[in-house]
């Protein structure tokens, strides 16, 4: 599938029944892959308004069946278009879009290959989940949603960006977790849509900047939760939230 800035996702100019020869099943999976886009694009930009990614670092990628949505390299999100969706396989070639992935591409299809339910990937340089990486192997219990990331959260071991090295490290330190730091580099989560993706991310950042601001206090240590005290919040999270 491709996109032309031309002829954009509203289908101007088209016949009614849509284009000749065109099944309803195609029209119906470029509908998603486009919506799934344009959500994708959304939620970058959001990622720089809440100030956890400065210029065109980070990335963010959606899964769509087979097909990986991800944002192009050194692009800045509020220039992206439909016409930019960029789209690669599970095996990393690229079948949607001539805009070059990110160079972290390694590390959201490592995420797609090792959980079938990992639907979304956000990958940030948050200042204050940054600045943990650089300070402890894992960040403290301090609050309880750590638990909503499957326990204390691990950090990966520095690695260059873009490697397979990098990708392999990230996911050791996922192991029964949905999020992780990457020392001296950021974070990285993932969830079954774009939004809890970028809510872990999010959540993330909020409880390294709370263990930062109560270990700086002369004097006093942060009180930690135990592993019973999240495993109990870990039972109370299964029932959180709206039942349809």
């Amino acid at each position: 599938m491709t996109y032309s800035r031309a002829a954009g996702a509203d289908g101007a100019g088209e016949p009614a029944g849509g284009r000749a020869g065109e099944s309803s099943g195609g029209r119906a999976g470029e509908s998603a892959t486009e919506a799934a886009w344009a959500e994708l694009v959304a939620t970058a930009r959001r990622t720089v308004a809440d100030g956890l990614v400065v210029g065109t670092s980070g990335n963010v990628s959606v899964r769509v069946g087979d097909t990986v949505l991800v944002t192009p390299s050194g692009v800045p999100y509020d220039r992206l278009t439909p016409a930019d969706a960029t789209g690669v396989d599970l095996d990393g070639r690229q079948i949607l879009g001539t805009l070059v992935p990110t160079s972290e591409l390694p590390m959201h299809l490592a995420v797609y290959r090792s959980d079938p339910a990992a639907r979304a990937v956000v990958h940030t340089h948050a200042v204050h989940a940054t600045a943990v990486s650089l300070l402890v192997p894992e960040l403290p219990p301090v609050h309880y949603m750590t638990a909503a990331l499957g326990g204390p959260v691990r950090v990966a071991p520095y690695a260059a960006y873009g490697t397979g090295e990098l990708a392999r490290g990230m996911l050791d330190a996922l192991t029964d977790r949905t999020g992780c730091l990457l020392r001296n580099h950021g974070t990285i989560t993932y969830g079954t849509s774009l939004d809890q993706a970028y809510d872990r991310t999010a959540q993330l950042e909020w409880m390294c900047r709370l263990w930062l601001t109560a270990a700086s206090v002369p004097g006093h240590s942060p009180s930690l939760l135990t592993p019973d005290q999240l495993t109990e919040v870990t039972e109370r999270l299964r029932g959180y939230g709206q039942r349809s």
